[in-house]
């Protein structure tokens, strides 16, 4: 007797309906057992991200039930915006795979880069080891030691893309403040610019501090580089530079410095794509936390100078909410200047 195709149909639905009940019914330890996370890695191999990253693979995987086991593959370009539109729109949205992503990119996506396909809002955002302070260093040789050398001479620094904060603090600099930058991009990371300082290809970045050091240790110490400023309103302690807050002139500028500057404190920003169910988000983000209080995490960080000062990811959610949430007259200002 012939079946009618609609019959067919009507089964392999519930069918399929029966095996999605049965995927969403399967408890956080059930799905994870004998599994295998992916951590994408914005940046690519060696940079502080990377670093970051890797160290927490070794650790977070016996923090989540069933104990998955973690990959990790570095996915950088297009300013680390390559890997964030992978993991928003096409990476799997059941829980394995989460991502280390750059942490100016939800400004990026406030400015509307034409590169920029995610909403960071819809984002899971699980936490973040580190917070540090951005600075912008000059070596010796340049003759620049301080930001007011800044206004009268030239300085050459390297850029690692339109989307890195690498690129755009000394673009919003130079529009904004009038400071004599001279942008040479197109590297590939900011470990590419380092190495372009050692052959005399440019002569500063500006980076953050902790990645400076660790690139190139007692460089600063020594005076083969100098600390003009860094970009938040309180100075670095032990230091000896200003903040970049002594340069503005108006209101508006001050605005538009702590607007560019929140997306230090994302810090090193770990996310999971949109739409993961609820309770395994809940169980990465406990996960992550008490990743960062193991006492192996915490010995091997210390064994490699890296200093932990954590966000958790319900902070990073609010952060990311609140910035999504600026007046677009403010937004459009600072897109304007880092765009000239």
């Amino acid at each position: 007797m012939k079946i009618k195709l609609s019959r067919l149909l009507a089964a392999g639905g519930v069918l399929a309906g029966l095996g999605c009940a049965a995927a969403q019914a399967q408890s956080v330890e059930q799905f994870y057992k004998d599994k295998q996370i992916r951590m994408i890695v914005s940046a690519a191999a060696g940079t502080d991200y990377d670093i970051w990253a890797r160290m927490i693979t070794r650790y977070m995987g016996r923090h989540i039930p069933g104990a998955p086991t973690f990959i990790t593959q570095n996915m950088p370009g297009g300013g680390q915006i390559t890997a964030t539109n992978h993991l928003f729109n096409v990476a799997a949205r059941d829980g394995s795979v989460i991502g280390m992503i750059g942490r100016n990119l939800p400004n990026q996506a406030l400015a509307k880069h034409a590169s920029v396909k995610f909403d960071p809002v819809k984002f899971n955002w699980l936490g973040s080891p580190e917070l540090t302070n951005r600075v912008c260093v000059a070596l010796d040789s340049s003759g620049i030691k301080t930001g007011d050398d800044l206004l009268a001479k030239d300085l050459i620094v390297g850029g690692a893309g339109a989307g890195t904060a690498v690129s755009m603090t000394p673009t919003l600099l130079k529009n904004m403040l009038g400071m004599k930058f001279k942008l040479v991009d197109g590297y590939k990371s900011a470990n590419d610019v380092i190495l372009a300082m050692e052959r005399g290809e440019v002569q500063g970045i500006c980076q953050t501090i902790t990645a400076v050091e660790k690139s190139r240790p007692g460089w600063i110490e020594e005076g083969r580089l100098h600390v003009l400023f860094n970009m938040e309103r309180d100075p670095v302690p032990d230091v000896n530079a200003p903040t970049i807050y002594k340069y503005v002139k108006n209101e508006e500028q001050k605005q538009l410095l702590s607007l560019f500057s929140t997306s230090v404190e994302l810090g090193r920003p770990v996310v999971a794509p949109p739409e993961v169910p609820a309770d395994r988000v809940a169980a990465l983000r406990r996960a992550f936390d008490a990743t960062m209080k193991d006492s192996g995490f915490q010995k091997e960080a210390k064994s490699l100078d890296l200093e932990i000062n954590t966000r958790t990811g319900k902070e990073l959610e609010q952060m990311v909410v609140d910035l999504m949430r600026t007046p677009d007259a403010l937004s459009g200002k600072l897109s304007d200047l880092l765009s000239r």
